[in-house]
């Protein structure tokens, strides 16, 4: 394993390299190069956590202040510290409670108003229980349903043992 891990190129040297000549590496290669990536992807995301922590501590109680004296709760607030522009983002978030909504929209319309005036609708179907029907409710949904594929991925693992 120790010879792998000597006799195959290293990630920086591996962006200067054509693809084809990565592809023509072993796999056993490719299976190392790809977990170190990985790993140094998530040593990355650890540091800019850690980062964004730290910078979240020190400008926090500014950030609050400034959208005090803004009279907001939420919002974009910006600020100086030195040479630097501070840029505060507190995204509003609001969650609807459905029934409700429902309740209110067979008001609007036993009311003679078009409920479409003021809410949006939307319908979903959970896939499991789409492929859990019987085959003639599948068959009436089957013009409403439209499938995508995902961006195709692969985990190369070495064996136990193994090379």
């Amino acid at each position: 394993m120790d010879a792998l891990r000597t006799n195959r190129p290293s990630l920086e040297s591996l962006r200067h390299l054509p693809v084809g000549d990565i592809i023509a590496l072993p796999a056993e290669h490719l299976a190392l190069l790809q977990a170190e990536a990985r790993e140094a992807v998530e040593a990355a995301k650890r540091m800019q956590d850690w980062i964004e922590a730290a910078i979240a501590l020190r400008y926090e109680q500014r950030a609050i202040a400034a959208r005090a004296a803004a009279g907001k709760d939420t919002g974009t607030v910006r600020f100086q510290d030195g040479e630097v522009e501070v840029t505060a983002e507190l995204p509003k978030r609001v969650d609807w409670d459905q029934r409700r909504l429902a309740d209110l929209a067979a008001q609007i319309r036993a009311g003679g108003e078009d409920p479409g005036e003021y809410l949006e609708v939307s319908f979903k179907v959970p896939e499991r229980a789409y492929v859990a029907w019987p085959e003639r409710i599948r068959q009436a949904f089957e013009p409403a349903r439209t499938v995508r594929t995902g961006r195709q991925s692969f985990r190369l693992a070495l064996k136990a043992g193994g090379a």
